[in-house]
């Protein structure tokens, strides 16, 4: 098959245009069903048909969990952490249409690590000397950039890490002179620094907690005696004596 001979999306079966080609392992992908895997996706040179095909109809089903989505607490600025604190379910977007974005819905337990990343961008500010050179001061002067990075690993069949910056802009701490530069004290550093921390806690918290209910709910339930009936029993699903129906806390 040549360079220029016309392709056709494995997954739709419709032909692909120009430049619109997104390659699989073992096929070819339009650019309007690569726009429906999850933005969280990075491996679609390495997957195949099959797999791109479960993914989509994975995306099909989580437009149901979106819709029954309902957010109790929200976390961060541009692109926001939303928690379904009664449904033990969270989502990452920067999308205001969550039903036209269709943002992945995992579970609390499904979190394995949070942490946030941040890169510092040092540059030398110089003068201009004699000759009209630049020229370093003495001692140096200089700009710092920082940007925080959020990442969330996550354990789910199509991406393990949710990335995403805290920040919209870079932090910028200007002519500091020698390498003392102290980036705490600055306002907008100290937010980010708090939010990301936040966001941690929360989801780490969560995980914590979930993951204890699960495994209280999974432990061999012991025999009790019922206060309201003096039976021995095992207590059922809801905590109640199997013979008179009654909590036995």
């Amino acid at each position: 098959m040549g360079l220029f001979d016309k392709k056709y999306c494995d997954i739709c079966g419709d032909k692909i245009g120009f430049l619109g080609n997104r390659k699989l392992e073992d096929g070819n992908l339009c650019k309007n069903c690569a726009a429906k895997l999850s933005p969280w996706f990075s491996d679609r040179r390495r997957s195949t048909v099959a797999e791109i095909k479960e993914q989509l109809a994975y995306r099909e089903e989580n437009k149901k969990a979106v819709a029954e989505f309902r957010t109790t607490r929200t976390l961060g600025r541009d692109t926001k952490v939303l928690l379904d604190e009664d449904s033990k379910k969270f989502m990452v977007t920067s999308a205001r249409d969550l039903a036209a974005a269709n943002p992945d819905v995992l579970n609390f337990s499904d979190v394995t690590g949070c942490n946030v990343d941040v890169s510092e961008n040092q540059m030398e500010v110089r003068k201009q000397g004699p000759n009209n050179e630049e020229v370093s001061y003495n001692p140096p002067h200089y700009n710092y950039d920082y940007s925080f990075t959020m990442i969330i690993n996550v354990n789910s069949p199509y991406f393990d890490e949710i990335r995403f910056p805290l920040n919209s802009t870079s932090i910028t701490i200007n002519d500091v002179i020698g390498h003392n530069v102290n980036p705490h004290s600055d306002v907008d550093y100290a937010e980010c620094e708090k939010l990301g921390q936040e966001i941690k806690n929360a989801l780490m918290t969560i995980q914590k907690d979930v993951r204890q209910d699960a495994a209280a709910a999974a432990a061999p339930k012991k025999a009790v005696v019922c206060p309201h009936c003096g039976a021995t029993t095992t207590p059922d699903a809801r905590g109640c004596c199997e013979f008179c129906g009654q909590p036995v806390g």
